[in-house]
C-alpha cells in the first residue's frame, strides 16, 4: 500500500467527546477514521474491515485495550497498534509493547506530536529494511524474507514482518555483531528504551521459531547488540 492513499484508522475510545474530537482532528489531517466506543465494538469493526492502523484506548469497559490488541494480533500480526492511555506507568508501556504495540501515547497529548507519531508508525509499517539478500539458507532453514517464510524439511511457517525484518539484518551480517541501534533505526525507525524492549521480545520470538535447529544461535551481547550464527563461516 502507498501512503499517497488516505490511511484508514480504527479508533477505539470509550469517551464519546474525546473520541469525536480525535476523529475530527485526524479527519482534517487526511486520515480516514472509523470510531468504535468500546473494545467489543472495536473488535467487531476491525474484523469487518481493512485498516492501516489501530489506535486503542487502554482503559475501557467491556474489553480493555490490551485484551482487544491480543484479539487483533490473533487475526493480524502486521497491523500497527498505538495505545492511548491516561496512565504513564512503565509497566503498562512494557505490557503494550509485549503485546505487539508500536507506540504508546499518554493523554493529554500534543496534537502535532500525535500526528508525527502516527505518521512515523505508518512509515515504519510500510518500509522494509535495506537487505542485500531476500532469501538465504540458515542452518537447516530456508528463509524467504519477501514472503515472510521460514521452511525446514518441507515444513513452512509464516513469521511476522518485523520478525522477518530483524532476521534479515542478522542473516546479512552472520557471525558478526549487529548493533541494537542499527536494528532499531532500520526496523522501528528510532532508538529509545521502549522500542528496545520491543526488540528483545522479537528476538525471543525468533529464537522460538529457529529452535528446531540447535546449530542456530542468536547471542545477546549485553547492551550492545546480537550475533546470529548457524555453524557456518
Amino acid at each position: 500500500m502507498s501512503l499517497e492513499k488516505s490511511p484508514k484508522i480504527l479508533l477505539v475510545e470509550d469517551d464519546p467527546s474525546l473520541g469525536m474530537l480525535i476523529k475530527d482532528f485526524l479527519g482534517m489531517e487526511n486520515f480516514d477514521v472509523v470510531l468504535a466506543k468500546d473494545g467489543i465494538e472495536g473488535f467487531s469493526t476491525y474484523v469487518s474491515g481493512r485498516f492501516d492502523l489501530c489506535i486503542l484506548d487502554v482503559m475501557m469497559p467491556l474489553m480493555d485495550g490490551f485484551t482487544l490488541a491480543k484479539k487483533i494480533r490473533k487475526k493480524n500480526n502486521e497491523v500497527p497498534i498505538i495505545f492511548l492511555t491516561a496512565k504513564s506507568l512503565k509497566e503498562d508501556k512494557l505490557n503494550g509493547f509485549d503485546l505487539g504495540g508500536d507506540d504508546y501515547i499518554t493523554k493529554p497529548f500534543d496534537e502535532d506530536e500525535f500526528i508525527r507519531r502516527i505518521n512515523a508508525v505508518l512509515k515504519r509499517s510500510y518500509k522494509a529494511p535495506e537487505a542485500a539478500d531476500c532469501q538465504c539458507e540458515l542452518g537447516k532453514f530456508k528463509f524467504d524474507h519477501s514472503n515472510l517464510e521460514l521452511s525446514m524439511e518441507g515444513v513452512v511457517s509464516r513469521i511476522t514482518k518485523k520478525e522477518a525484518d530483524v532476521l534479515i539484518l542478522l542473516c546479512n551480517s552472520r557471525n558478526s555483531l549487529v548493533k541494537r541501534e542499527e536494528i532499531l533505526v532500520k526496523v522501528w525507525g528510532e532508538n529509545d528504551y521502549f522500542m528496545g524492549r520491543s526488540l528483545d521480545v522479537f528476538i525471543t520470538k525468533l529464537r522460538k521459531h529457529l529452535k528446531p535447529d540447535p546449530s542456530i544461535k542468536i547471542e545477546n551481547v549485553h547492551g550492545v547488540g546480537f550475533i546470529l550464527s548457524d555453524g557456518t563461516k
